[in-house]
Order: C-alpha cells, then sequence, then structure tokens
C-alpha cells in the first residue's frame, strides 16, 4: 500500500489530478456548510431524527440537506436528469442515434443532461421546502412569496454548481465526481451515526452491535470480491506476413467484469426510490380528493418495508442490466476485434462473436446484479432483528462507499500502469 502511495506521488500528472480532486472536494464541503439564513438547525435535526426518509435524500445531497445549505439538493437532480437522458436514448431514435457520434455525441447529450438538471433542480427544492415546512418542527418560520423564491433560485444555483465542480473532478482529476461528493457525504455523517448510536447503546443491545459489525465485515468482504472478480475470454491474433517473414500470432484475453456498471446502480435506484415518496409528500393536501387519497396510498406504500425492499431489489438488477448496456456494446467489441485481426478461438468473427459476448455478458451481470441487489437490501433484513434505524441508513452507505473507493483506486491503477509504459 505505502509503495502504490509512494509512486502516486512521484509522477507530478497523476499527484496533480489527485490534489485537484481533493481541493474540489473541500471546496464542495465548505458550500455544503453554508446554511440558508433564517434556517432553525435545532428543529432541522430533531426532524432527521425521526425520519429516515429524508436520511436517505441526504445521501445524494453529500450532507447538504442536514445543514439546509445553498447545495440543499446535492446532486439528486442531476442524477435524475441522468435517468431520463439515458431512458431516453432507448425511447427515442434520434437520442439513440445521437449517443453513438463519438464524442460529439457524448457532449450534446452532457449538454442536454445539464440543461434538464436546473429545472429539476427548482421544481425538487420547491417539493423538498414544502415537505418541511408540512412538519410539526418550525424550520423555515412563515415563507412570503419573495423569500421562498430567493431560496429556490439560490439552492438551484447550489446544485449546479455542485453538478459542475462534479463534472471538472470527473474530466481534470481522478474518480467519478459525483460518486465522490456522494463518497464525501456519507463519510461526513459516519461520526453522527456513530455518536447517535453510542448515545443509545445499552449492554441489551450488545449482540445486536454485534450482528451490525458482522453485516459491515461480510459486505465490505463480498463487495470487494464482486467488484473485482472478472470473466476473461481469450482472444487470438492470427499471424501476419512481413516480407519474406510470417510474424507469429499473438493471444491475450478481453476481460469482462462481473459488475461492469460500478456502484450506479445503487445511486440510479435510490434515487428512484427517493422521488415517488417526496412527490406524494407534495399532493397529499391536493384539493382534489382523487389526488390526495392516491398520494396518502403511495406513501403508505412506500413505508411498507417488504415492498420497499422489493422494489430496492428489482431496481438494482434493472439498472445494473441497463448500465451494463449502455457501456458495452457486444457489437462495437466484435467489430473492433474483427478490424484489427483478433478472433475468439472457437467462434467465428462477426454475427456468432456479438452473440456470444452478449451471452456471456447476459450471465455474468445476472450473478453480479443479484448479489449487488441483495447486498443492497440486506440493511433491511437484517434491521428486522437489530432494530436499529442509525445503523439501517449506514448499511446502504457503508454499500456505496466500499464501491466507490474500489472504482477511484481502480483508476488510479489504471494511471500509473499508464505512466509505467510512458517511461519505456
Amino acid at each position: 500500500m505505502w509503495q502504490t502511495v509512494t509512486q502516486i506521488f512521484k509522477h507530478k500528472d497523476l499527484r496533480g489530478k489527485i490534489l485537484y480532486t481533493l481541493l474540489l472536494l473541500v471546496i464542495f464541503r465548505v458550500v455544503s456548510l453554508i446554511p440558508i439564513p433564517g434556517v432553525d438547525l435545532d428543529q432541522l435535526g430533531q426532524l432527521f431524527a425521526q425520519n429516515q426518509f429524508l436520511g436517505l435524500v441526504d445521501i445524494f445531497s453529500g450532507g447538504s440537506l442536514g445543514n439546509f445549505s445553498i447545495a440543499l439538493m446535492g446532486v439528486a437532480p442531476y442524477i435524475n436528469a441522468s435517468i431520463i437522458m439515458q431512458l431516453m436514448t432507448m425511447a427515442i431514435p434520434s437520442v439513440e442515434a445521437l449517443s453513438k457520434e463519438g464524442e460529439y455525441g457524448r457532449r450534446k447529450i452532457n449538454q442536454y443532461t445539464r440543461y434538464l438538471t436546473v429545472p429539476l433542480a427548482f421544481l425538487q427544492s420547491y417539493g423538498m421546502i414544502t415537505l418541511l415546512q408540512r412538519s410539526e418542527f418550525q424550520i423555515l418560520g412563515d415563507l412570503g412569496i419573495y423569500r421562498l423564491l430567493a431560496i429556490l433560485i439560490t439552492v438551484t444555483a447550489g446544485t449546479i454548481f455542485v453538478m459542475w465542480l462534479g463534472e471538472l473532478i470527473s474530466e481534470f482529476g481522478v474518480g467519478n465526481g459525483i460518486s465522490l461528493i456522494i463518497f464525501l457525504g456519507i463519510i461526513s455523517r459516519l461520526p453522527s451515526i456513530v455518536s447517535s448510536a453510542a448515545a443509545a447503546f445499552d449492554a441489551d443491545q450488545l449482540m445486536r452491535m454485534a450482528v451490525f459489525a458482522a453485516l459491515a465485515v461480510f459486505t465490505i468482504y463480498f463487495v470487494v470480491y464482486i467488484m473485482e472478480g472478472q470473466r476473461n475470454i481469450p482472444i487470438s491474433y492470427a499471424g501476419r506476413a512481413r516480407g519474406n517473414r510470417l510474424m507469429g500470432g499473438m493471444t491475450t484475453h478481453l476481460p469482462l467484469k462481473i459488475n461492469q456498471a460500478g456502484v450506479i446502480p445503487i445511486i440510479f435506484a435510490l434515487s428512484l426510490l427517493v422521488f415517488p415518496s417526496l412527490l406524494a409528500s407534495l399532493l397529499a393536501s391536493a384539493r382534489s380528493d382523487w389526488l390526495a387519497s392516491s398520494a396518502g396510498f403511495i406513501q403508505k406504500l412506500f413505508e411498507d418495508q417488504l415492498f420497499y425492499g422489493i422494489l430496492y431489489f428489482v431496481l438494482v438488477v434493472f439498472f445494473t442490466y441497463f448500465y451494463t448496456w449502455v457501456i458495452f456494446k457486444p457489437t462495437n467489441v466484435a467489430e473492433n476485434l474483427q478490424k484489427s485481426g483478433g478472433f475468439i478461438p472457437g467462434i467465428r468473427p462477426g454475427k456468432q462473436t456479438v452473440e456470444f459476448l452478449s451471452y456471456i455478458s447476459n450471465r455474468i451481470t445476472l450473478a453480479g446484479s443479484i448479489f449487488l441487489a441483495f447486498i443492497a437490501v440486506m440493511p433491511l433484513l437484517i434491521q428486522l432483528f437489530i432494530r436499529m434505524p442509525s445503523l439501517t441508513l449506514g448499511g446502504t452507505s457503508l454499500l456505496i462507499v466500499v464501491s466507490v473507493a474500489l472504482e477511484t483506486m481502480r483508476q488510479v491503477r489504471a494511471q500509473l500502469i499508464m505512466k509505467q509504459y510512458e517511461n519505456f
């Protein structure tokens, strides 16, 4: 480990990227600690202590919601906009065609995602403020139209600023910027989670704490095991004639990760789970009877732990498949192999190669998605036995923290390997 750290700081470019990433994360953390004027933070803390849903939303705000900062919604609107745009690539042919235009198409889709983030940030911040106003705690006091509009504009601008920081990290730093912002928000909340668990601790809960500690170790071990697991597909290159000499072929392999989507399915699934509850809270007091009753039904439905766990499981599996389909294209891989003279032994180039890669990818993705979904809902299952709400949220957070840390370390190792090749 120390040898790796030493190698990182020996390379000026990599050292600069890491320091740049840390600087932007510090800036985000400072922004997340700047509260909106006129907020009663004591009342807000009491509300969070009684509401797991708000704690879940706070994950995607990077800890900003708990402080009611100027970046109130964090990256949640940007994540929702990304989900909508990726779903549009499947439903709208013109957007799908744009996604296939290489770097130009990627930049245009990113630009549309940013545009969509603005109205989503405005609407979601309005929904969150309305939800907090309807609670029994006096957090904001009486809100006039002008003060409410000023808060909404400020929060929307804060979301765009956080989104910009995340994109800067992804482009010029190390790791996925959005994931690292969520990672930092979870890490910053760990001391308060531990302190609240310690305050509520008594001798009768010793066994429950031991069970949760075992769950944490189990989660870390198996998430690392799955994230690092891969299927190596052998690739052979035919010999080529150069002048009067026949150059021998080469054999290598194509690595297929068991979970190619990383932590993205967890983030997407939790983001969609938060949205219906937030929307139902807004419509609970609607003037229309059927609308209010429908909102009440949705609220009660999502309060059911069994329904919540099943839906969470299904969404994680779906988004694992969906995101794998987005980033891994068997057709493109088969075409690139054929152009470079490579082939899979025993498989014909072209259509058979595409079918073989699709078959292997679907099989390993099924195993990876089910395991990832099981790890995601395991805290809900264990909660039936330990009955400590502060630790239930910690299980989901632990999954995200481990996954983001692994992905970031993988990118750092890739940068180190590139530097070693450049030295030859």
